[in-house]
């Protein structure tokens, strides 16, 4: 009985450390799974990105520049417009009636010039009259062949013609005025009267329609929201730590939300010199060659700006890279163990990046996961 006993107990402490043996030897010894790569030579592209929205270059408020009520509105939100076609009109009843009243208080000022012009010519022909009459008696007057009675009777019929002659002149001057205030004032009447039809400064698109016809509108009021279709560009904000990467003119792709899976080009029209101080961001606006089927202005959109570019570059996984005491490096699988070596990063993109020194086209390179690798280690390759 006490050998079975210590017989069975061996077993046991045989079971233990037969698993203990099994649990180290996969813990110490047996090769590592790991997801592995090679090293190959691509095309590599650096980018910046941003997030932004579409906008138009060009873009405006249609309101009135007077008060009154609105008699049409004639386009509405979606309506593609010509320059000059009619977008709404106001009511111009009262308007019309004041550019008649102005027409004819024009006419009256004129009739008035008229007669002053006619009064100066009667008051020029009487001054001339009674100045011969008295230039004759004035020299009739020493040989008194003509009473002095006569002579200054002559003369104070000269000098008032010539206060005639004068008030019909200062008359003509203030007829004048009247004609000049008339024609002013029928102006003004008559642009207030083309006020009332409000047209399209250019080509573009109608976005935003904010009131309807028998509305009550004043100065400022919008009516219409306007863009052109000339140009139209994705505005997006770009961390202020890549403003020395762009440049007027760089290459773009943009994908806007609605589908991301299409890619569409642009390239870097304008960068603002002014970075936002809460966000740290820049406002950098791409032009979009070609708009997607569906658009929507303000529409979201991320914008991949090109900055850098190379033919042929030794290329690995961004994932690939372990960093070791702040420097970039790769395990190498040697035979059926892990090495890891330091590497040159050069240009990165969204994936992928460059490795300019440390590695060759064709090394084998892990893709580390959750467990730590170590120099030496055995591993076995994995395909996913």
């Amino acid at each position: 009985m006490q050998i079975n006993q210590y017989y069975r107990t061996g077993l046991k402490l045989l079971a233990l450390f037969v698993i203990g043996g099994l649990i180290a030897y996969r813990l110490f010894f047996a090769p590592l799974p790991v997801e592995a790569l090679k090293a190959v030579s691509e095309p590599i592209v650096a980018e910046v990105m941003g997030t932004g929205t579409l906008e138009a270059h060009v873009h405006t408020m249609i309101s009135p520049k007077i008060t009154g009520r609105l008699a049409q509105v004639l386009v509405d939100q979606g309506d593609k417009v010509v320059k000059g076609q009619t977008l709404l009109t106001m009511d111009d009843e009262d308007l019309r009636q004041q550019v008649d009243m102005a027409k004819a208080d024009l006419a009256a000022a004129k009739a008035s010039a008229e007669k002053a012009v006619s009064q100066i010519k009667s008051s020029e022909a009487t001054e001339k009259q009674t100045q011969a009459s008295f230039t004759r008696q004035s020299k009739l007057a020493p040989s008194g062949a003509v009473s002095m009675d006569a002579l200054e009777k002559s003369q104070r019929e000269m000098d008032v013609a010539q206060a005639e002659l004068n008030q019909a002149q200062s008359g003509k001057i203030e007829a004048e005025k009247l004609v000049a205030k008339a024609e002013a004032y029928l102006q003004y009447s008559q642009a207030q009267l083309a006020y009332t039809v409000i047209r399209a400064p250019f080509d573009g698109l109608i976005v935003k329609r904010y009131h309807d016809s028998g509305d009550i509108v004043v100065p400022g009021n919008m009516v219409l929201e306007m863009i052109s279709l000339d140009e139209l560009w994705i505005s997006a904000w770009v961390d202020e730590t890549m403003l020395d990467k762009l440049k007027v003119g760089q290459i773009s792709q943009i994908v806007f939300r609605s589908d991301p899976k299409t890619e569409l080009p642009g390239k870097v029209v304008r960068i603002s010199p002014q970075v936002d101080t809460e966000t740290r961001e820049v406002l950098v606006d791409v032009s979009i060659d070609r708009l997607p089927k569906s658009w929507a202005v303000g529409q979201r959109a991320e914008v991949y700006i090109e900055t850098a570019r190379k033919e042929n570059a030794t290329l690995i996984p961004q994932r690939a890279v372990v960093w070791q005491q702040g420097r970039p490096g790769v395990f190498v699988i040697k035979g059926k163990r892990v090495y890891w070596c330091k590497i040159v990063l050069g240009i990165q993109g969204k994936e992928k990046v460059e490795a300019v020194e440390g590695l060759q086209i064709g090394q084998t390179v892990v893709i580390p996961d959750t467990k730590a690798l170590k120099d030496g280690q055995a591993v076995k390759v994995i395909t996913k």
